[in-house]
């Protein structure tokens, strides 16, 4: 799956000369967590949250509340906002894996998607978890089993193989290196109409695999 695949298309974009109130307004209305800023051709000028838009204690305790209020009339995103240097992006082409990678590593909450320097859309943590949720098979009803098997050339077909002899249908899929057992993966299938019991007895005959976990899904 590619970040265009899941991203958020035409998202809400405020220009540098939008007052910080309203940009929180915008936010709640919306219930969204981040805003990019935009100039002329939706080019990526900066990113604005929550956190941003947050009084800092230190100013809160040197101002009083008519200060404060006249302070927050005035205030514009531009002089809040994080500058688009310091804003991570990704371009629709890319992986959602790549993605998540990007996020993580920087531990930030989304990633404008930028293509050819015009915002086209924003990837946020909860777009990346129902993207993964739709790789999963998890909006439908089926049976999840989980398949250990040795990092070798040629495992992951036997599964395959033992799938269309049985003519199930597949509607998820995952892998990923078994936790505490190296040298093995854990193949994940989310498989429709069938017993679990029936899964687990048929995909327990091949040499060498374990089925880990087995279950309904509903």
């Amino acid at each position: 799956m590619l970040v265009k695949d899941c991203m958020t298309r035409h998202p809400i974009m405020i220009s540098p000369e939008t007052l910080a109130t309203e940009a929180q307004k915008i936010m709640g209305e919306n219930d969204v967590r981040h805003l990019p800023v935009v100039g002329d051709g939706k080019k990526l000028l900066g990113l604005i949250t929550r956190e941003r838009l947050a009084l800092k204690p230190d100013m809160m305790g040197s101002l009083n509340v008519w200060e404060i209020t006249r302070y927050l009339s005035n205030l514009t995103v531009v002089k809040v906002m994080l500058p688009t240097a310091k804003v991570h992006t990704v371009d629709s082409e890319r992986t959602v894996e790549r993605a998540a990678s990007i996020m993580s590593e920087y531990k930030v909450g989304c990633l404008p998607v930028v293509d050819d320097g015009v915002v086209v859309g924003i990837i946020s943590e909860i777009d990346l978890l129902h993207s993964f949720q739709d790789m999963l098979g998890l909006p439908a009803d089926g049976v999840r089993v989980t398949v250990r098997v040795p990092n070798v050339k040629g495992e992951f077909a036997k599964i395959t193989s033992v799938v269309s002899h049985q003519e199930w249908g597949v509607m998820g899929i995952g892998s990923f290196p078994s936790p505490r057992h190296a040298g093995f993966y854990d193949v994940v299938l989310k498989i429709p109409n069938v017993h679990k019991e029936e899964v687990r007895a048929i995909l327990s005959q091949t040499a060498g695999h374990e089925v880990v976990d087995v279950r309904d899904v509903v």
